[in-house]
């Protein structure tokens, strides 16, 4: 039943679990600004119907990717250019890493990691992509057998660690160092436990070890035992038996 009119004012609402005093009960019900025809359209670029955009997307994640075979997600640089040695490197540890029998996961973008999964796809093994909503992002590259497109970040980063039994790094620029320092993080905290991390190529990333370790660790910031947390390699045969190694695969 409705309130009489004339009736005093509400002072107390409940809205599900929200609850409103004062100023700030809101006029009408949850199922009246559902059911009204007209209105303003704000309302699809809300925080609440984010959350709901968000939940979408785990979802559709979930789904796709939950019958993977065990994989390893690999990152690298979108600029690194087609017939360069670091190129052709993401090219054969993909296909090293199917021969392992493990699916590969990327970015899903040029670069880096458009060489892992061409490697995936040519050695007829799972090529998965994650991509994002970027102002500059070229889509899905053509080798991805499996894609997924995100809007958030930290959902599709979310599925890089979910599904992967491990990370190999090639060079990259923020975004792989963003990867990267994540996954470190999840381990040292044990976040998440057996999850091998491989850095690959020995002069693009030793002046980050030596950072780390003359400078962080040598500061106090971290810990001696931190520098364990990955490995750093020149070696795809290499990478693909330290992934293996520590996943028991």
């Amino acid at each position: 039943m409705g309130n009489p009119e004339g009736s005093r004012a509400v002072e107390e609402q409940r809205q599900g679990p929200v609850l409103r005093r004062r100023e700030q009960v809101q006029p009408g019900t949850t199922d009246q600004r559902l059911l009204d025809t007209e209105g303003d359209s704000e309302w699809v670029h809300t925080d609440p119907w984010r959350v709901m955009r968000i939940q979408s997307e785990f979802v559709e994640g979930f789904g796709a990717l939950a019958e993977l075979p065990s994989a390893i997600s690999v990152f690298g640089s979108a600029r690194t250019p087609a017939g360069t040695p670091e190129y052709e490197a993401g090219v054969q540890l993909g296909k090293a890493l199917v021969d392992a029998g493990f699916a590969v996961i990327t970015g899903g973008g040029p670069g880096a990691m458009e060489a892992a999964n061409r490697g995936a796809r040519e050695a007829k093994g799972v090529s998965v992509g994650l991509g994002i909503e970027l102002p500059f992002e070229q889509g899905l590259n053509p080798h991805v057998d499996i894609g997924v497109n995100f809007r958030y970040f930290f959902v599709r980063k979310t599925m890089f660690v979910k599904y992967a039994s491990g990370f190999v790094v090639l060079p990259g620029g923020l975004g792989t160092l963003d990867e990267l320092f994540e996954a470190l993080t999840l381990v040292q905290t044990g976040k998440v436990t057996r999850f091998p991390i491989v850095l690959f190529g020995t002069e693009y990333w030793g002046g980050l070890v030596d950072w780390l370790r003359n400078t962080v660790v040598a500061q106090g910031k971290a810990s001696e035992k931190d520098l364990l947390l990955f490995h750093v390699t020149d070696d795809v045969a290499e990478a693909v038996a330290l992934v293996s190694k520590e996943t028991g695969h």
